[in-house]
């Protein structure tokens, strides 16, 4: 991936200046993810956030510098939320050891060096650093697979492997799975598990930036096959469960990486 930007600024392979305007209206954060990334926060007073898009996941109570080179983005975020500076994870304008804490919620796939920006985040940051990402190697293990495939596929070429995450990081890492609740206010796609309709809004569909990817005509026979599987019961007869299943173990995976010393 090279580091050239979209004419918004955004960086990597989606203009989210083109697919991102419904951001901050379906990618709300879910109250059972937060407490978890800022259960790995720590203590920490000041927190950076890389990538930081519409502001989802932001701890209400830290001080938060946030970083997003998406002018779309940048204009999302509401207005309790401290401005967003203009600028990418692999160039990070900060002093060594600026913040007690680093963060950054499914945006690693969008950087044009993983290692680089890993290792800028690890220098700006004293304590933790925590990654929300998903692993790829879970990517296919949902229904949607069955319906688009190519957007699974995608969405799996695009993730970095784990493995390579925690490598970059270095220090002490562990690794948690991060289940999504049936009701999941943040609407990326395994937020839907029990609630394939929500898939059939075109406007859900591209806050998820992997549909913005795939051919138009795969996406419109996805949508024919889901409509027709849900009117007739068949969707329900291999899925139902889900609908009732308060948690779904996909590839949503934490980070947290602490320095060697710590």
């Amino acid at each position: 991936m090279t580091e050239a930007r979209h004419p918004d600024g955004s960086a990597g392979d989606v203009d989210y200046g083109r697919i991102g305007g419904t951001y901050s209206r379906f990618r709300r954060p879910d109250p059972v993810i937060a407490a978890q990334i800022h259960a790995a926060l720590g203590d920490a007073r000041t927190v950076l956030n890389v990538g930081a898009g519409a502001g989802s996941y932001e701890p209400p109570d830290r001080d938060v510098t946030a970083v997003e080179p998406s002018a779309s983005m940048r204009a999302q975020r509401p207005a309790h939320l401290s401005v967003a500076i203009d600028a990418v994870a692999e160039n990070l304008p900060f002093e060594d050891g600026r913040f007690d804490a680093s963060m950054a919620t499914v945006t690693v796939h969008q950087w044009s060096d993983l290692e680089k920006g890993l290792a800028e985040m690890r220098r700006v940051t004293l304590g933790p650093v925590v990654l929300l990402v998903c692993d790829p190697a879970r990517m296919m293990e949902y229904w949607l697979s069955d319906y688009i495939p190519e957007v699974r596929e995608i969405e799996a070429s695009r993730f970095p492997a784990i493995d390579r995450i925690t490598a970059a990081l270095g220090g002490a890492v562990r690794v948690e799975p991060v289940p999504v609740p049936l009701h999941c206010a943040d609407g990326f796609n395994e937020a839907y598990y029990g609630r394939p309709e929500a898939l059939l809004d075109a406007e859900a569909r591209l806050a998820c930036s992997s549909w913005s990817l795939v051919p138009r005509a795969s996406v419109e026979r996805f949508a024919r096959a889901l409509a027709d599987d849900l009117a007739s019961g068949r969707w329900d007869e291999k899925f139902g469960h889900l609908r009732t299943q308060p948690f779904f173990d996909g590839p949503l995976r934490l980070v947290i990486g602490t320095p060697a010393s710590g």
